[in-house]
């Protein structure tokens, strides 16, 4: 078993980072190693080129969610934990796969669509050609496995494509050069809205900081983002199929159940026809006990910048390690030639 994930350093990492991804590292970096494997967890910072960013912000935001990584319980001895611009083989990997990627294949992905808005012609080469990457990022550590939410199967799919392509074009049926990656869809990742718009997912980009819960928040911050979060003047139902049509509710109760690992049905057996006035003081009193631990120990890393570099260079040098064979692989099965 061999798990890869990745998650951009871009912005301040949320709630909905936490329970949609982070939270679900540090249990696959236990269940990859109980099986005798490993699990990789980078930074996806080559990713971060697709749109404009400052470079100051990048460097900066790439070191704090190292800290916040390791906050949550990503522990850099049990999981590999780097950034991709430490592994050039990345970059190299997804340009030997454009070679077998397809242009239809990538004029297929919503998020390309998504992104680019109504300028696509405007819109950089690397924001299209990005699932390239992510498919190299994977395929390189032969990965088994690769935690996904719904918004990515698709490019899992896509890196699946290119390897069977890759495989049937350049390799033999018994000596493949990729293994095709399975997906993991955790049954616990809940999917977190904006605190401000049930309809629109949590999202560092989002200018509101109202939005989000930040995983750096003081307790203070949450209580006051708990209180002003939207809500309707109707009290909860009994049954969380009384939820239906109603976002922010839907949200609220949703958050309460993946911190409390509960169902809504649960929660709701608890708050049934409470209002607001109740409902959020519990919610937000559930999130300072299970952030504020987070919290401080982020805010003790997030200055101690030789350790999160230290962090990050043993992580890559692993990775370099690990890749190492598939790129070599790979040249060999195109046919070019490497000085040695």
């Amino acid at each position: 078993m061999r798990v890869v994930s990745g998650i951009q350093p871009t912005g301040q990492p949320h709630l909905g980072n936490y329970l949609g991804a982070i939270r679900n590292y540090v249990k696959l970096q236990d269940d990859a190693v109980a099986a005798g494997g490993e699990c990789l967890i980078f930074l996806a910072d080559l990713h971060a080129l697709s749109m404009p960013h400052d470079p100051k912000e990048l460097y900066a935001s790439t070191l704090e969610l190292v800290a916040t990584l390791v906050a949550c319980g990503v522990d850099p001895n049990k999981a590999v934990l780097f950034n991709q611009a430490q592994v050039p083989a990345h970059s190299e990997l997804q340009w030997l796969l454009n070679g077998t990627a397809r242009m239809g294949w990538l004029n297929r992905m919503t998020q390309f669509k998504d992104k680019s808005g109504k300028n696509r012609e405007g819109a950089s080469i690397a924001l299209f050609t990005y699932p390239v990457l992510q498919a190299a990022d994977v395929l390189l550590y032969q990965a088994t496995h690769v935690p996904v939410g719904e918004d990515q199967k698709q490019h899992l799919e896509l890196a699946r494509d290119i390897a069977q392509k890759f495989n049937k074009d350049f390799a033999s049926e018994d000596a493949p050069v990729f293994t095709l990656p399975e997906p993991i869809i955790p049954p616990e990742a809940a999917r977190i809205m904006s605190l401000r718009d049930g309809n629109a997912k949590m999202s560092k980009s989002d200018p509101s900081d109202m939005s989000r819960i930040n995983l750096a928040d003081d307790a203070d911050e949450i209580m006051k983002k708990v209180k002003k979060a939207k809500t309707d003047p109707e009290p909860l139902p009994s049954e969380a199929k009384g939820l239906e049509g109603r976002a922010e509710a839907q949200n609220l109760v949703g958050i309460y159940a993946a911190l409390a690992d509960e169902s809504m049905d649960q929660v709701l057996a608890t708050f049934g026809g409470e209002g607001f006035g109740k409902f959020k003081p519990a919610l937000g009193e559930l999130l300072v006990e299970t952030l504020a631990p987070i919290g401080e120990r982020f805010r003790e890393l997030k200055d101690d910048r030789e350790s999160l570099d230290a962090i990050l260079a043993r992580g890559a040098a692993k990775a370099r390690e690990l890749g190492g064979p598939t790129l070599t692989a790979t040249y060999d099965a195109l046919g070019l030639v490497r000085g040695k």
